[in-house]
């Protein structure tokens, strides 16, 4: 009996695998395969696989800077939750100041506030401040997360105090303790934080379609939407966009999943 539901558990688990990675599969078919067999419906069996969808795709759109403006805009969005994050997170944790846990709930609420509800406001505002159509506007929503507050708070929370403590009897402030002594012990609650950050800034779409208005300064998922045509689209094309927006993506996510397995194991959260 125990190897039964073994091999049904392992059974259920490869097709829940199959399941999930079909769609990257036939997204990475439908790329090589030639546009006039795409006629005939989807297909996993290419007869004869073929790249020009991607240099269609070069040709289309300026995928170099497109991609160079993806990357740097979720690396900056990554360092900056990092550290607002962080900071944030040490001093609801280690620093007692009236109104903490008030302070905190409210910052946890915001939680609940979607993207959608604040792009008027947030466009009217930098629209006053002549900051739209800059890459400072794609930046702005995203300087701080109080999701990563949440996580990196939780996370520092289960760092002893005892360690706090003995720092500082060898002369240790806060901003040493902070730096020295307790980001070092969160580091997967951190590469966590990171990996979703770099995943939501990636991925973005509607506030950046809602303030960009320059080519130059547009990012893969809006570059990926003007492929696609009013009556017409060019479905391999399309795929070899999806392909190249995915790779990095599932590249940073594998290169960190122990890492963020270890960080939400850490931070407490069932």
């Amino acid at each position: 009996m125990p190897r039964l539901r073994s091999a049904a558990l392992v059974a259920a688990l490869v097709l829940g695998a199959g399941v999930m990675l079909f769609p990257f599969l036939w997204t990475f078919v439908t790329s090589i395969t030639p546009s006039g067999s795409l006629a005939d419906g989807p297909t996993l069996l290419v007869e004869d696989p073929t790249l020009e969808a991607y240099r269609t795709l070069g040709d289309s759109l300026p995928m170099t800077r497109i991609v160079v403006n993806s990357f740097w805009i979720a690396a900056v969005t990554t360092l900056l939750q990092l550290f607002t994050g962080s900071t944030a997170a040490y001093a609801f944790s280690r620093i007692a100041f009236p109104g903490r846990g008030v302070v905190f709930a409210i910052y946890l609420a915001t939680l609940m506030i979607p993207l959608q509800v604040l792009i008027v406001p947030l466009f009217i505002q930098l629209t006053r401040l002549q900051l739209n159509d800059t890459y400072f506007a794609l930046l702005a929503p995203s300087i701080a997360s109080a999701f990563g507050v949440f996580l990196l708070r939780q996370a520092m929370d289960q760092v002893p105090r005892e360690l706090d403590e003995a720092a500082t009897l060898d002369g240790a402030n806060h901003l040493r303790i902070y730096a020295s002594v307790v980001l070092p012990l969160v580091r997967p609650a951190l590469a966590t934080v990171a990996v979703l950050a770099f995943m939501s800034s990636w991925n973005s779409y509607l506030w950046p379609l809602v303030v960009i208005r320059s080519p130059e300064l547009m990012t893969l998922p809006l570059g990926l939407a003007t492929l696609q045509g009013r009556y017409t689209t060019q479905w391999d094309v399309m795929m070899a966009g999806s392909v190249v927006s995915i790779v990095p993506i599932a590249v940073v996510y594998l290169l960190a999943q122990r890492y963020v397995i270890a960080g939400f194991a850490h931070s407490g959260l069932k």
